[in-house]
């Protein structure tokens, strides 16, 4: 995958994007997203990760599976436990970088119409946002 081409523009071909598209829509759920922040801190059995969050063990669980099928998190067995951790040390490049930017656009991505969390900063009801997409 090439996010940048030769001369630093967007590569033209958009299906060699896609797995950029599937990277970040792996990381654009609130949840597996805090699992991945938590487990930025140390490695975690589903156990764990279902008292921290106070989700069901089911929905954290196919979370969790969700990213060890998108390589993001690996699993090390010990006797009947399982304890999960980041896969690779590059995501947490990604979440600074994220950070970064997050802090420099200050609310603008909070304000999106499309993809924002502060709907009512905008005047726009989560039904309407809903059936905008």
């Amino acid at each position: 995958m090439t996010m940048n081409g030769v001369d630093g523009c967007l590569a033209s071909n958009a299906a060699g994007l896609d797995p950029a598209v599937a990277l970040f829509h792996s990381l654009s759920d609130g949840t597996r997203l805090a699992i991945v922040q938590r487990l930025a801190c140390g490695e975690a059995r589903v156990a764990d990760l279902v008292a921290e969050l106070g989700l069901a063990q089911s929905t954290v669980s196919a979370h969790v599976a969700c990213l060890r099928d998108c390589a993001l998190v690996v699993g090390r067995p010990e006797g009947r436990q399982v304890f999960y951790s980041l896969a690779r040390p590059e995501l947490m490049d990604l979440l600074a970088s994220a950070e970064t930017l997050l802090a420099a656009t200050g609310n603008a991505v909070a304000l999106c119409p499309n993809y924002g969390t502060d709907s009512s900063a905008v005047g726009v009801d989560e039904e309407t946002k809903e059936s905008a997409r």
